[in-house]
């Protein structure tokens, strides 16, 4: 097995795209091929959730140690930001599950 680069593996590991089909090329056919594919990977989306959440955690974590332990509050917004930005994420995470899971295929 050929081994694979490490930003490559990074971004495996943070964003899901890579595991989704394009839905709006193709003949009908093959846009509902794409769509059962995107349903069935969908089980994937709360692993995605929680990685995101444990980030999120870890980096409010070290923004409150930096804050609180060293009296720094301008340097702990390195971490308070980036714990901030994963909220978004997975907002929209939760979006693309629920509608895959929930609504109809497209027409």
């Amino acid at each position: 097995m050929a081994a694979i680069a490490l930003p490559t593996l990074l971004y495996r590991y943070f964003f899901f795209t890579w595991l989704f089909r394009d839905m709006c090329r193709g003949t009908p056919l093959e846009r509902a091929a794409a769509w059962r594919h995107n349903r069935s990977q969908a089980v994937w989306l709360p692993t995605y959730m929680r990685r995101w959440l444990c980030c999120g955690a870890l980096f409010y974590l070290l923004g409150a140690v930096v804050e609180l332990l060293l009296g720094e509050p301008m340097w702990s917004a390195m971490f308070y930001v980036p714990s901030a930005l994963t909220v978004p994420v997975n907002a929209v995470i939760a979006a693309a599950y629920v509608g895959l899971k929930v609504m109809n295929a497209p027409l």
